[in-house]
């Protein structure tokens, strides 16, 4: 297991001002970590306005804070971003994205990003690697909604609740849940079968290495990764908000077992160091 910070991403010369620079684009993941997905941590201005198309990955995005349009350029359907919204873009999908208020956003894709991309004259970033022929196009959905339906589970042993936003059936090659732990809240956890990534949105925690007994301290803006080595606990000292991403993907209603591990869904990428 590993963990990140903004300051360790900084020190890498993993950040990149994007879209006439109003957008700070802090790689946390990239191809070379070999989790099955690249992330980043995204900061955007008022005011920004870009046309992409990102024609050789699949992109998830999630509002964190601030409000924004996305519009798809083909069917000029528009939808308006606010934090708790997931809008997802893929290779059919030449869109506009708007932003209004001050904007905060975790940014997924898969084949992952190499991390040193920039944009080319059509918005999008150069192939990373193989990517089905699909004809899915764009799709948002909203936290809200979504646990109004009760879509929520409750996992981990009890110990939390999550919104698996992003499954197996969406075929964008990754899993997003939206998970929150009361305070107080423990778990042991050992995810065997994948490799899991969690951006820390809100409140502190613990996440402890059984193995080694080295503990981390959560922050929000860290990142914390487990793969199938990493049985490890995770403590809530206050309320906890998190975005977890795990590859292969979740078929969506898998349980925790008594070991804290998902069932298998998929080939398990290689970490990092193909480890």
């Amino acid at each position: 297991m590993f963990i990140r910070t903004l300051g360790e991403v900084k020190a890498a010369g993993r950040i990149k001002v994007l879209v006439n620079g109003t957008t700070r684009s802090a790689r946390f993941l990239t191809a070379a970590d070999g989790m099955g997905f690249s992330y980043n941590e995204n900061r955007v201005a008022a005011g920004s306005d870009a046309n992409l198309w990102y024609k050789h990955h699949w992109e998830a995005n999630y509002i964190v804070s601030g409000r924004g349009e996305v519009t798809d350029l083909a069917s000029g359907e528009k939808w308006t971003l606010e934090p708790g919204v997931l809008y997802v873009v893929g290779p059919n999908d030449r869109h506009r994205f708007r932003i209004t208020e001050d904007d905060h956003h975790l940014s997924i894709f898969c084949p992952p990003l190499r991390g040193d991309e920039g944009h080319d004259k059509d918005g999008a970033y150069e192939a990373s690697g193989p990517i089905p022929k699909t004809d899915r196009r764009m799709f948002v959905r909203r936290v809200d909604a979504m646990r109004a339906a009760g879509k929520e589970l409750v996992v981990a042993n009890g110990a939390a609740r999550t919104l698996r936003m992003l499954t197996q059936a969406d075929e964008v090659g990754f899993t997003l849940s939206d998970v929150n732990l009361k305070a107080g809240a423990s778990s042991v956890l050992w995810y065997k079968h994948h490799w899991e990534a969690n951006h820390i949105l809100a409140g502190t925690g613990e996440v402890t290495d059984l193995t080694s007994g080295r503990s981390w301290k959560l922050t929000p803006g860290m990142v914390y990764c487990v793969g199938p080595r990493d049985r490890h606990r995770l403590s809530a000292t206050t309320d906890l908000h998190l975005v977890s991403i795990f590859s292969p993907a979740l078929r969506g209603d898998e349980m925790h077992d008594a070991e804290g591990t998902l069932p298998p869904s998929g080939t398990v990428p290689p970490g990092p160091g193909g480890k």
